[in-house]
């Protein structure tokens, strides 16, 4: 069972080192308030009004606002894969640990002890031994 359970997991941890520390950029072109185009890790393409925009702007002394909007998500991933653990935070862990298995080892089952006479039957008393010593329990 531990063989099949470690050739599971491992690709697994390794597909999650892999994805937290990969960065990636979503790009969008929206013309008009419609989504035109979207890129993953390149850039996105233009609808071509951007340009018509910009000339339209030099010719004339009121600036339109242009009708082409891009953006872009940016998804940053893990820098550091050591995590550093400082002296206290071991100290409260290794104390956790100690006491959870001495704990749990309060609870272990005892192991039956067998006995060989318990498959004999005690023997026959002939007389009472308490009553010929006159020994009583109070």
């Amino acid at each position: 069972m531990q063989p099949v359970f470690q050739k599971v997991v491992s690709p697994l941890m390794a597909l999650l080192v892999l994805f937290s520390t990969m960065s990636f950029t979503v790009d969008m072109h929206f013309c008009g308030g419609q989504l035109i185009d979207k890129a993953i890790f390149s850039e996105v393409k233009g609808c071509g009004m951007e340009m018509y925009g910009e000339q339209a702007a030099s010719n004339t002394e009121f600036q339109k606002p242009s009708c082409c909007e891009d953006i872009s998500i940016t998804v940053e991933g893990q820098e550091e894969l050591k995590v550093s653990v400082d002296k206290q935070e071991l100290q409260t862990l290794q104390f956790a640990l100690l006491f959870s298995y001495s704990y749990l080892s309060l609870f272990e089952s005892l192991s039956e002890k067998h006995t060989p006479f318990d498959d004999y039957s005690p023997p026959l008393l002939t007389r009472d031994r308490c009553v010929l010593n006159e020994t009583y329990l109070i």
